[in-house]
């Protein structure tokens, strides 16, 4: 269990980093504000427009009787905006991260020169329409898992009493550990680890990996911190790439304890 409170330390060591790093964590805020407007737009887009879709999406129910219409149709807009909102959190960091594929690279980068002994940072070498391309890529897969596990935790959460406690607890889990996924891939891919390569490296640390991304999941579901957080959570998540691939650990989690996996 040690590794929960570390993971935790490093994501506190990020926002340190960039507290320490003004003018990094200034340009860092900027991909987050553009992702906001872009998904308060959406969401404004569906207030406005969600009783439609589900009435065009469920022509069959168009004469039923009252007042099982309007129960079965307030289900399915319910179930959308649960739906649209869980994948809002997971997304945002995806599509922050694409959008400040420069911002972060650069950030991640500074972050390992600070680090590494001999100033240095790991470079892919790749072209950037390469980088955005790979990093949609992944992004795009593991938005899949993650909507997967969405549709599963929502129809648990009908199950008595289990549904109100224990679900929405896993679901902040679930969340977090996907969000982990996409901010180490920032420098993980910068070393040119492959995907499948990655999430091995993270299964091999998942209480690291949740004491990381679940306290920044839930954070997220507070309006507009993920915009504030989400610099020192790149910077964070650099940090702990570090430690996972033993490229000068940071000897402060590791005096904790062992690994609790």
């Amino acid at each position: 269990m040690r590794d929960l409170g570390a993971g935790f330390g490093y994501l506190m060591k990020g926002q340190r980093w960039v507290g320490k790093h003004g003018r990094q964590y200034g340009f860092g805020l900027l991909p987050g504000l553009l992702t906001l407007v872009l998904y308060v737009a959406a969401l404004v887009a569906l207030a406005f427009w969600a009783d439609d879709a589900i009435a065009w999406a469920t022509p069959f129910a168009d004469d039923w009787s009252s007042p099982w219409q309007g129960l079965f149709r307030g289900f399915l807009t319910a179930l959308l905006w649960v739906l649209s909102i869980l994948l809002a959190v997971i997304s945002f960091t995806a599509v922050t991260l694409l959008i400040g594929e420069p911002f972060y690279e650069k950030l991640s980068e500074d972050v390992d020169r600070s680090e590494s002994p001999d100033g240095s940072a790991p470079e892919s070498g790749l072209p950037l329409w390469r980088e955005l391309w790979i990093s949609a890529r992944d992004s795009l897969r593991i938005l899949l898992r993650a909507a997967l596990w969405g549709l599963l935790l929502f129809a648990l959460g009908f199950v008595p009493v289990i549904g109100q406690t224990v679900i929405p607890v896993l679901a902040v889990c679930v969340t977090g550990y996907f969000l982990t996924q996409e901010l180490t891939a920032v420098a993980m891919q910068r070393r040119r680890i492959e995907l499948r390569d990655r999430l091995t490296l993270l299964r091999s640390r998942r209480l690291l990996a949740l004491g990381f991304g679940a306290p920044l999941a839930a954070s997220f579901l507070v309006p507009f911190v993920a915009i504030f957080l989400m610099p020192g959570a790149v910077a964070g998540a650099t940090l702990m790439t570090r430690e996972l691939l033993g490229e000068n650990p940071d000897p402060e989690p590791e005096e904790a304890g062992p690994s609790g996996d």
